[in-house]
C-alpha cells in the first residue's frame, strides 16, 4: 500500500507542524491509560458473563449471506455479453481498446528506440531533472546502473513492458489526481466530500483493487492499467489540494490587490506556489503505480511482476530474485529522479551554466537522437548473465545449513500465531464486535465505533469470519513485532544522530520498494509459510514506524526535558517518564501507519503460504472463481476499515489535545 508512503509523509509532517504538548498532555495520558485499563477489565468480565449466559462460538450460520454465487453469475453474464451488450460495445470496449493501444504504442516506441536509445533517454532525463551538475550526475549513474542490471539479468523485454504500463498509468493518474486536487483545492465543499473517500482508498490493500476491474474487463492490460490508475491517483489529488490550500496568503492578497480575478490568481499565483507539493504528489503517484503494476501481474499485466509471480508460484527463488532486483533498481531510479527534481524546483543547479530550461532539454533530445541513430535492437543475448542457478544453490545451502531459521519459523507459528488465531476464534462473535466497538470508541468517537463495528459485522455476514480472524491474527502478530523493533530503533536514532544518518539511505531504499519484492528473500530464508508473510510485513512497515517515532521524540518540548534534568532524572527516566508520554501522538500515528502497511503485505502473503483471505483472492484470480475472490476482497476492505478506524481517530483526537 505505496497508498502508504504518501500517508507516512503526511502524518510525519503533521507531527512536525503540531505544537509540543505540555504537562497537561501527561495528565491526559495518565487519565486515558486508567480508562483503558478499566475498560479492559470490564470487557473481560462481560466476556465471561456473556459466554456463560449466551454461549460462544463462531459467527452463526443463520446470519450469513452467500454472495459468491451472485458474483459468479455476474461474472458469467459479463463473459457472455462482453461482445454483444451496448454497455460493452459503445463504452467499456472502447476504454479497453484505448488502454491496450496506449500501452502497446508506448512499448513499440521503446522497442524502436533500441536498448541504447532507452538507456540514453533514461540517463539523460534523470540528469536533466536533477540538474546538470554533480548531483545530477549521481542520479544519472543510478539510472545507468538500473538499466544495465535489467539487461544483464536478461529482463530487458519484461522491463520495457513494465515501463510502458508505468508511463501510461502514471500519465492518466497524474492528470486525474491533479484535476481532483484542483477541485478540492478551490472548493471547501468538494474537499470535505472527497476527504473520507481518499482516506478510505489509501488504507485499502492493493489486492482489493484488482478484482472489480477483472470482473468488468477480464484479465489483461485494461484491468491492470485501470486498477493502477485508481490506486495511484489519491496522492496526487491530496497533495495538489494541499499545495493550493497552503499558498502564501500574502502573495494571494498582493495578486488580488493588482486586480486579478479568481481564475487569474489560480493560474498566476496558487498553481505556481503549489508546484513543489504537486511534484511530491507525482513522486508518490509514480511509486504507488510501480507497486500496483508489479502486483497486477496477477491479472495479466505482464512485465517484471509476472516474472516474480511465476517464480514464486513454483518457489523458484533464483528466478524471482533475477526479476526482483530490476524492480528495486527501477524504483530507486524513479524515486531519486523525481525527488531531485522537486528539491531543485525553481533553482539553477551549480554547473548548469547556460544549460538550463529549453537548452538543457534540447541537449537531452540530441543525445537520445544520437543514441537511436546507432540502430541497436533488443539487449544483446551475449551480455546477459544467468544468476537464478547460483541463487537457488545459495538458497539450498541456507536451507540445509541454517536450519535455525526454519526452526524459528515453526516455533513462531506454534507458540505465537496458532495460539493468537485460536484465541480470536475462541472468543464469541458478539464479544469480538463488542471489543471492536469499545476500542474504537475509547480511542476515537461514536462514529468510528459504529463504522468499525459495522465493518466487522459485515465480515461475519459474508461468511468468512474464521478466515478473517486468521488474517487478523497475522496482522496483530506482525504489528507487535513491527512496533517493538520500530520504536526501539526510533529511540536509538533520535538519541544518536550519527546512527540516524547512517540508516537514512537504507530506510529510503526500503520505502521505495514495492510490496511484492519483500516476499522473495523471506521465501528463500523461511520457505512458504505464514511466518514468511509476517516477516515481509514487518520489514515493509518498519521504516515508517522508525521515522515517525524518531521525529516524534525529537519534537518533544526541550523545556520539559530540561525540567526533568533539573529534578535529577536519569536518561532512562527522561525517556520513559517524559519523552515517550509526550511523543504519544507520534506513536499513535506510527501504530496507524504500521497497521495499514502490515495488512497490505500480510494479504499479499497469500502467495507464499499466508493463507486466509489473501489466498482466497489469489485463488479467485488464478482459477477464475470470481465469487470466492470478490468475497475475500470485500472482507479485506472491511478488515482494513476496522483496523484504520481503531487507530486513526486516536491520532485525530490526539492532535486536538496537543
Amino acid at each position: 500500500m505505496s497508498v502508504t508512503v504518501d500517508e507516512v509523509s503526511k502524518t510525519a509532517n503533521a507531527v512536525d507542524a503540531a505544537p509540543a504538548p505540555g504537562p497537561g498532555g501527561l495528565r491526559a495520558f495518565a487519565h486515558r491509560r486508567r480508562g483503558l485499563l478499566a475498560g479492559g477489565a470490564a470487557f473481560a468480565v462481560l466476556v465471561v458473563l456473556g459466554t456463560v449466559l449466551l454461549g460462544g462460538g463462531a459467527w452463526p450460520a443463520g446470519l450469513t449471506v452467500d454472495i459468491s454465487q451472485p458474483l459468479d453469475g455476474a461474472n458469467q453474464w459479463v463473459v457472455d455479453n462482453r461482445d454483444t451488450h451496448p454497455l460493452f460495445l459503445y463504452f467499456l470496449l472502447h476504454l479497453s481498446n484505448t488502454a491496450t493501444d496506449a500501452v502497446n504504442t508506448v512499448y513499440q516506441v521503446l522497442d524502436a528506440l533500441g536498448w541504447l536509445g532507452v538507456v540514453a533517454a533514461g540517463v539523460l532525463v534523470a540528469w536533466r531533472a536533477a540538474g546538470l551538475g554533480l548531483r545530477g550526475a549521481r542520479v544519472a549513474l543510478t539510472a545507468l546502473g538500473a538499466f544495465a542490471v535489467c539487461g544483464l539479468l536478461g529482463m530487458w523485454d519484461a522491463t520495457l513492458i513494465t515501463i510502458a504500463l508505468m508511463v501510461v498509468s502514471v500519465a492518466v493518474a497524474a492528470v486525474l489526481g491533479a484535476l481532483i486536487g484542483l477541485l478540492a483545492g478551490v472548493s471547501d465543499r468538494v474537499d470535505r466530500a472527497l476527504r473520507p473517500v481518499l482516506d478510505t482508498m489509501q488504507v485499502l490493500p492493493a489486492f482489493a483493487y484488482l478484482l472489480p476491474f477483472v470482473l468488468v474487463f477480464g484479465t489483461g492490460t485494461p484491468a491492470a492499467l485501470f486498477c493502477t490508475v485508481i490506486y495511484a491517483a489519491p496522492p496526487m489529488a491530496r497533495l495538489t489540494a494541499l499545495g493550493l490550500r497552503g499558498a502564501d496568503p500574502g502573495v494571494l492578497e498582493a495578486s488580488a490587490s493588482l486586480g486579478a480575478n479568481g481564475r487569474q490568481r489560480l493560474w498566476t499565483a496558487r498553481l505556481p506556489l503549489a508546484r513543489k507539493q504537486m511534484l511530491l504528489g507525482l513522486n508518490q503517484t509514480i511509486m504507488m503505480a510501480l507497486s500496483m503494476v508489479v502486483i497486477a501481474a496477477l491479472v495479466g499485466a505482464g512485465g517484471l511482476g509476472e516474472e516474480v509471480y511465476s517464480a514464486l508460484s513454483t518457489t523458484d527463488v533464483g528466478k524471482a530474485f533475477a526479476a526482483g532486483v530490476p524492480i528495486v533498481l527501477i524504483a530507486i531510479w524513479l524515486d531519486r529522479t523525481t525527488a531531485a527534481a522537486g528539491d531543485r524546483l525553481g533553482e539553477t543547479a551549480p554547473g548548469d551554466g547556460w544549460l538550463h530550461g529549453a537548452r538543457a532539454w534540447a541537449l537531452v533530445a540530441a543525445g537520445v537522437v544520437a543514441a537511436v541513430a546507432v540502430r541497436t535492437t533488443t539487449w544483446p543475448e551475449a551480455w546477459t548473465y544467468e544468476i537464478s542457478t547460483p541463487v537457488n544453490q545459495a538458497q539450498e545451502w541456507i536451507t540445509e545449513n541454517l536450519t535455525f531459521m526454519e526452526a524459528w519459523a515453526r516455533e513462531f507459528t506454534l507458540w505465537i500465531l496458532n495460539p493468537l488465531r485460536d484465541t480470536l476464534m475462541w472468543l464469541p462473535w458478539w464479544s469480538v464486535l463488542l471489543l471492536v466497538a469499545a476500542v474504537a470508541w475509547l480511542v476515537g468517537n461514536w462514529a468510528a465505533a459504529l463504522t468499525a463495528t459495522g465493518a466487522m459485522a459485515a465480515i461475519g455476514v459474508l461468511g468468512v469470519w474464521a478466515k478473517s480472524l486468521d488474517t487478523l491474527s497475522q496482522v496483530l502478530a506482525a504489528l507487535v513485532v513491527t512496533l517493538v523493533l520500530g520504536v526501539l530503533v526510533g529511540v536509538l536514532c533520535a538519541r544518536a544522530g550519527r546512527l540516524e544518518r547512517w540508516m537514512r539511505p537504507l530506510l529510503d531504499a526500503m520505502q521505495t520498494m514495492p510490496q511484492f519484492v519483500y516476499l522473495i528473500p523471506v521465501v528463500a530464508l523461511f520457505g512458504a509459510t505464514r511466518t514468511s508473510a509476517i516477516v515481509a510485513a514487518v520489514v515493509y512497515a518498519l521504516p515508517a514506524v522508525v521515522r515517525i517515532t524518531t521525529q516524534g521524540l525529537r519534537e518533544v518540548d526541550p523545556a520539559a526535558l530540561e525540567a526533568s534534568r533539573s529534578l535529577g532524572a536519569s536518561t532512562r527516566q527522561q525517556l520513559l517518564g517524559v519523552q515517550l508520554p509526550l511523543a504519544r501522538p507520534a506513536l499513535q500515528l506510527a501504530v496507524n501507519q504500521g497497521v495499514v502497511l502490515v495488512l497490505a503485505v500480510v494479504v499479499v502473503g497469500g502467495l507464499v503460504g499466508g493463507g486466509a483471505l489473501g489466498y482466497d483472492v489469489v485463488k479467485g484470480l488464478s482459477r477464475g472463481e470470481m465469487g470466492l475472490g470478490m468475497t475475500a476482497g470485500i472482507a479485506i476492505v472491511c478488515l482494513g476499515l476496522v483496523l484504520d478506524r481503531i487507530t486513526q481517530p486516536a491520532a485525530r483526537s490526539a492532535r486536538k489535545h496537543r
